[in-house]
């Protein structure tokens, strides 16, 4: 077994105790403030989508029509 296995898992439970303690935290003060997620969620989608759309046709190195997949 490691030597250092006891001290990995204490240090690891601390990091879990921190971040329970943190959640806890948030969710008493009325939970995250979730208001600007959907419409940046649909702001990125709708450029996702865009740059999707305004790809140009790729060509062949052997003829000079589109290659179609």
């Amino acid at each position: 077994m490691h030597g250092n296995y006891n001290e990995e898992m204490a240090w690891r439970r601390l990091q879990d105790i921190q971040r329970e303690m943190e959640n806890r935290r948030l969710i008493a003060d009325g939970g995250p403030n979730l208001v600007w997620w959907p419409a940046r969620f649909a702001q990125r989608l709708w450029l996702v989508a865009g740059l999707a759309t305004r790809r140009p046709p790729r060509y062949s190195a052997r003829s000079s029509r589109p290659v179609t997949y």
